[in-house]
């Protein structure tokens, strides 16, 4: 059943917005942990996926939003250039990973910001646990006032982001030149399966341009705005990734990094070396409103697509629903924010919170990455090459590589059973939800 013609998105969002939007989604600074972590071989890897993929997803993003410039993306892209079924496949595809990405982001900032109040709280489970359900919803909430509303959380926690990044290459610098890297600074990643598992990690964390496709029916001119902002975004995003894990290095090893919570760490240890006392608590702050920024505009972004297949009469039309005052997919936004909080109570069960991290990061690589197969193909079909042979060949070893355990999963049965048995069942429940879709009035 389509929705009535009268209900509209409004089309608030013009080069600038778009800009800070797909820095906001591209960049987080809970990826450079995971970075600074591996060792500054992965510094190499970022500017591989930056040439390999990030470019690639530009243009071919630029390309498919001028040709076809309304809500929902690689939704709609894929359903008309290959059917319903693979339209609806790479919607629920991406936003299964999308509700896994949302809990794992939301722990990490979390974690972030405990560390910086008190690093003994940090293993208070419940309590990050708690916050982490919070965060959620009040990200959503704040976008759901409307794009006019809500591109101010996403420009606040962009500009935070980058001032935590500058801040902590301003203390890296300072360190540098007085006592020298804590860190050897090779740019070789070492060979193994610890550095293919992280390159499906490092490529993730380089996506967000194809979040400007899905809100095409809210960008003023989007075929020129999402091209150039995606363009911007995406350059500024490797950057970003590059300066500040070599930032990370300079102040502390590789093995004193902690996944979830790094960036504190070093911040601290900058601190510590310069007498900046004022700098945990600064952080503290940046986390938290670059969580809200990036939690409110990748929901926001993402429930267009659920917004758009309902439209279609793919799904039930009440996720087709916009808010009579704020005109927001207000229902579609709930949904996806319910589940994101399902999940990331689910996945505490039966292992460590760092475990359910990484198995959150398994699920939400196998989730979103499927759908670009959609973007680069229709991206083929528009006449581009380069860019759709490059893309897919970084998505297939992201895929290969990413139900490998990391060093932190000490039962790999479980770890395996969770993310291989969510991911068949959430695709078996798309496949039924998409044929009773299809069967209604």
């Amino acid at each position: 059943m389509s929705q009535p013609a009268a209900a509209q998105l409004i089309r608030g969002l013009g080069l600038r917005d778009v800009t800070l939007l797909g820095i906001a989604c591209i960049v987080g600074t809970r990826w450079l942990a995971t970075a600074a972590h591996a060792g500054p071989g992965s510094v190499t890897l970022f500017l591989l996926a930056g040439l390999f993929f990030v470019g690639p997803t530009a243009q071919a993003i630029g390309v498919l939003a001028t040709r076809m410039p309304g809500a929902g993306g690689q939704y709609v892209w894929a359903r008309d250039d290959f059917g319903d079924w693979h339209g609806f496949l790479a919607f629920w595809l991406y936003w299964v990973g999308i509700a896994s990405w949302v809990p794992n982001a939301a722990l990490a900032y979390v974690s972030i910001a405990i560390y910086a109040i008190n690093p003994a709280m940090i293993e208070n489970r419940a309590l990050i646990v708690t916050l982490a359900v919070i965060a959620i919803w009040t990200g959503v909430g704040v976008n759901l006032l409307g794009v006019r509303i809500g591109r101010w959380n996403q420009n606040a926690g962009s500009l935070a982001t980058w001032l935590m990044a500058l801040l902590l290459m301003l203390a890296a610098f300072t360190v540098y030149w007085r006592q020298g890297p804590a860190t050897e600074l090779s740019l070789i990643p070492p060979m193994g399966l610890d550095t293919l598992n992280l390159w499906s990690q490092i490529a993730f964390a380089v996506t967000g341009i194809e979040l400007l496709g899905m809100m095409g029916e809210e960008i003023r001119d989007p075929g020129r705005t999402i091209r150039l902002g995606g363009w911007i975004a995406g350059l500024a995003g490797v950057l970003f990734y590059c300066v500040a894990t070599f930032a990370i290095l300079v102040l502390q090893k590789p093995e004193e990094t902690n996944v979830l919570f790094g960036i504190m760490q070093a911040a601290q240890v900058g601190a510590t070396r310069l007498d900046w006392f004022w700098l945990p608590a600064l952080f503290a702050v940046f986390s938290v409103l670059s969580m809200l920024g990036q939690l409110g505009g990748i929901v926001s972004a993402t429930a267009r697509l659920s917004f758009a297949a309902a439209r279609d009469g793919l799904l039930p039309p009440v996720f087709a629903r916009i808010h009579p005052k704020w005109q927001t997919p207000h229902v579609s936004m709930f949904a996806l924010a319910f589940v994101a909080t399902a999940l990331l109570l689910l996945m505490q069960l039966g292992d460590t919170m760092r475990a359910a991290y990484q198995e959150l990061v398994s699920m939400m690589v196998l989730g979103s990455f499927p759908p670009f197969l959609y973007i680069f193909g229709s991206a083929w079909k528009a006449g581009l090459r380069w860019a759709p042979v490059s893309g897919i060949f970084v998505i297939l070893i992201a895929l290969a590589f990413s139900v490998l355990p990391t060093e932190d999963i000490s039962n790999v049965w479980l770890f395996e059973a969770k993310i291989l048995g969510g991911s068949l069942f959430l695709l078996g429940l798309g496949r039924w939800t998409f044929q009773k879709g299809r069967r209604m009035p």
